[in-house]
This record gives C-alpha cells, sequence and structure tokens, in this order.
C-alpha cells in the first residue's frame, strides 16, 4: 500500500451557498453570486455551467485517486514585474566596498575624510584642570601599525569607518602598564558582534565579539563605530544603508559607458534616392562608409546619394544629470560638500575666497571625526592624557595673512618666537631667546594699540600698524 502513502487527498469542497440556482429579485434575474442575468435560462445556464464544472474537477481528482497519480491544479500568480522596461537593466548584485569605490563621488568622499584627518597633526596634552601641557607623542602614535605610518594607520581607521560604518582595531603590543602600543585595524567582514539580546552576555552591556568565528575578549579589541543607533554596538554602513543609491550610479555610470562605445547612436543614414540597393550592395556601400567614417577620412559619394548625420544633445541623455544627482546624495550621506565631489549646492552659494572654503570644510565635514577619533585615542591613554587635531593647520592662508596672525600671538604673548619659528619650520632661537612669553606690552613697559589685519580695501587683506604707538 505504498501509493496510499504517495497519495495526498485535498480537503472535501463543500458545497457553496453562490452554487444556487436563479433567483428572481424583482424584475430581474441573479445567479447565486449575484450576477445579473437577462433572462431566467442566462441565470440557469451560468448556475448549472460551475456545477457540471465542479463535478467534473472532482470526477478528475477521484480518478487520479484512483490510479495512485496525485494530481495538482496549475498555481496562478499575478504578473508583478517584467523582464523588458526602459532604462536599462535593474540590478540585484550585492553591494560591498570595492564595487561602491568604482563609483567616482564615492571613493572621492571618502578620499577627502581619509586625507585631511590623516594630514592633520596629532598633538598630546596632560590635562590638569584648566591648565594644558603638550607632551611627547605615546608610542601608540609614534608606530601604531607594523605596516606604514601614523599617516597610513589613520588612514585606515578612516576609511573603514566611512566606507563599513566601524573600525575594529585588535591590540598586539602593550607597555608595561597595560596600555596599548600597537593596534592593527581589522577587515570588518572578519569581525562580528552579538548585541542585540535584552540582557546578559549578547546584549548591548556585554557584547560578544567573534574574529573569524573565534570568540575575543572585548578588552583586546578597540571598536570605533561612526553611525550608531541606541541599544546596538555595530555601527550602521552607510554603503549597506543607501545601496540603492550607490546601485543607481553605478548603473548610470555602465550605462553611459556602454553608450559611448557602442557609439551611442548610429551616426547616420545614407540612402540612394533613385536607385532600390538590395543587401548584398547595402552591406558593401556600408563597409566602406564606416571605414571612411573611422579613419576620419572625408565621405566622397555622387548625386544620387543622400547621407544625413544623426546626433543626440548631451542633455537628452539626461547623463550629466543622473551623475551630478547621485554625488549630490552620496555627498549629503559622508557629509562633504557637494561641488567637491562632482554634485551642486542647493542654492548660488560662492567663495570669497579659498580660506573660507576650507574653513567650511574643517567645520561642518572633519570636526565631528576629529572629535570622534580623539574620545576613542584619549581612551587608551593614562588617565588625565588626551590627544587633540591640529584643524589650523589644515586652513592654509598666504603668507601676509599668517605672518600677521604670528605677531598679534606674540604681541599678546599668546606664543613664542619658538613656537611661531616651529610652525614656520625654522629652528628656534640659540640659548632659549625664543622661550619668553612675556607680551610686548608687558616686556617693553609701552602702551600698544593691536594692529588690524584690513585696510580701507574690502576685498584686500593688509597688516595695517597702528600711528599712535610703536612696540619693539
Amino acid at each position: 500500500m505504498a501509493w496510499w502513502r504517495r497519495t495526498r487527498l485535498g480537503p472535501v469542497r463543500r458545497r457553496r451557498q453562490d452554487d444556487d440556482g436563479p433567483v428572481l429579485v424583482g424584475d430581474t434575474w441573479m445567479d447565486g453570486r449575484g450576477h445579473t442575468r437577462i433572462t431566467w435560462l442566462q441565470a440557469a445556464g451560468a448556475t448549472w455551467r460551475r456545477r457540471l464544472g465542479t463535478i467534473g474537477r472532482g470526477a478528475r481528482r477521484t480518478g487520479g485517486w484512483l490510479a495512485g497519480v496525485e494530481i495538482r491544479g496549475v498555481e496562478r500568480r499575478a504578473i508583478t514585474s517584467v523582464p523588458w522596461d526602459q532604462g536599462g537593466p535593474v540590478g540585484t548584485s550585492t553591494m560591498n566596498t570595492e564595487r561602491a569605490l568604482r563609483l567616482a563621488p564615492v571613493y572621492a568622499a571618502g578620499r577627502i575624510l581619509c586625507s585631511n584627518l590623516s594630514a592633520a597633526p596629532l598633538r598630546q596634552y596632560r590635562q590638569s584642570g584648566d591648565a594644558m601641557q603638550q607632551l611627547a607623542l605615546a608610542s601608540l602614535f609614534v608606530k601604531p601599525s607594523t605596516q606604514g605610518t601614523l599617516h597610513d594607520w589613520i588612514w585606515r581607521c578612516v576609511a573603514s569607518m566611512a566606507y563599513r560604518g566601524n573600525a575594529v582595531g585588535y591590540i598586539t603590543t602593550t607597555d608595561f602598564y597595560e596600555y596599548p602600543t600597537g593596534i592593527e585595524w581589522l577587515n570588518p567582514d572578519w569581525v562580528s558582534v552579538q548585541d542585540q539580546l535584552p540582557s546578559g552576555p549578547g546584549s548591548f552591556t556585554d557584547p560578544i565579539w567573534r574574529v573569524l568565528g573565534e570568540v575575543v575578549p572585548a578588552e583586546n579589541l578597540v571598536h570605533i563605530p561612526w553611525f550608531t543607533l541606541p541599544g546596538r554596538v555595530w555601527g550602521l554602513s552607510p554603503i549597506g544603508a543607501f545601496a540603492s543609491t550607490v546601485r543607481t550610479g553605478l548603473a548610470a555610470q555602465d550605462y553611459t559607458e556602454q553608450w559611448f562605445e557602442s557609439g551611442g547612436v548610429p551616426p547616420g543614414t545614407f540612402k540612394n534616392v533613385n536607385a532600390k540597393v538590395d543587401q548584398k550592395e547595402a552591406s558593401v556601400i556600408k563597409a566602406r562608409l564606416v571605414e571612411a567614417i573611422r579613419s576620419r577620412q572625408p565621405v566622397v559619394y555622387g548625386k544620387d546619394w543622400d547621407y544625413n548625420a544623426i546626433t543626440i544633445p548631451a542633455h537628452e541623455a539626461k547623463f550629466v544629470e543622473t551623475m551630478r544627482l547621485t554625488a549630490t546624495q552620496i555627498a549629503a550621506i559622508f557629509g562633504v560638500p557637494p561641488e567637491m565631489i562632482g554634485g551642486e549646492t542647493g542654492g548660488s552659494m560662492s567663495y570669497s575666497s579659498p580660506e573660507q572654503r576650507e574653513i567650511e570644510l574643517v567645520q561642518l565635514s572633519l570636526l565631528p571625526w576629529m572629535t570622534k577619533l580623539e574620545s576613542h585615542f584619549s581612551n587608551l591613554l593614562p588617565r588625565g592624557q588626551i590627544v587633540r587635531f591640529d584643524a589650523d593647520s589644515l586652513i592654509r592662508v598666504d603668507p601676509l595673512t599668517r605672518w600677521g596672525m604670528w605677531e598679534r600671538a606674540r604681541l599678546i604673548g599668546a606664543m613664542n618666537i619658538d613656537e611661531i619659528r616651529a610652525r614656520e619650520n625654522l629652528s628656534p632661537l640659540p640659548d632659549g631667546a625664543g622661550q619668553d612669553y612675556t607680551a610686548l606690552p608687558l616686556l617693553t613697559q609701552t602702551q600698544v594699540s593691536l594692529p588690524t589685519v584690513r585696510d580701507g580695501h574690502p576685498d584686500r587683506l593688509r597688516l595695517v600698524p597702528p600711528k599712535s604707538a610703536e612696540h619693539g
């Protein structure tokens, strides 16, 4: 009776109320399903057709059961999409960092963040109340990795945060006091964390870290997330969260490349206005015409031939608009100025000087990253010591303005001469002559007015010494 086990009988179909015979409602005949019929015969015919169909389906199912054959109905599904449409193919591949970096705005946004943050000098201080004392950099920030320098180490950290949302480092070496002296940034694909349980191990307060499937104590790792959600340890990946935006840009980029490689549109039409050309002659004429066009030679033909070039305006192709919109959206994701990666701003913003553009980049884009990195790097140092990025060094002004700033800083005692000379890559004065911080008015016992840095011309910066007093 093996056939019995292989046979599946469907549920018994009960007689439906809508299989009832025709009903006279007022002057109108209706079948059991409420469909209006003109006459009693039409209503009765519709009812019996449904009944006979039900009987036929039941007989077919019963015959299949007796023969030991399973009979299944044809599955019907609604068509929700079609394989043909305008606008090119729909991408369904998984978005990863390597593929996203093929898009120029994604590469440019990461390059701006990595290059500027790694180029900013890192300084270490001892903080005691309101007093700040600059110290030499710890061993961790002198040679943090076996590969490359501090510049390369910070670059890899920022790149991992920008593209993957997390930078995870493994502590390789420590000093006598168990402070790290070497950290290697890991590929985020190797790392996983369990942080979704409500309490206990595997929760937000006690996450379980794994590297290549092996459990690793949290004290052996350094984790710097970029965009975090409440109750989650692992940061949100911008490439994963906005994969559709990146995929749209890649599709437009690939479509543009294929459009130009294939010639975009046919170069033109070539026809004989008086004679009919067969297929063989047309192939020969077309080959000669294409050869002349590719060799950039003039096309010579008789009076019976007519050549019309086919061109398409660049604005109708919509390639530039699509790429610019994608670049603007990616700039908003990474927090960089859109015009620096091929996008456009929402208004008619313009900069009166390159310094203003650099100031906006530092204040709006780089300072949040600097603050994040400074707080995590400071946690790796002994208590009371912190690190800070020198953001002012990223803003390069013209020499006249820069030396005017040094003069004012020395005038009020904010900097000594040796510090100013160090900023200009000059050696200190001999015998400690440049170590004095005393403000010049106190040093010379004179009344000194601060110089202005702008004369009567509104667009020109120039140091203007006061006429009422002199200082040495």
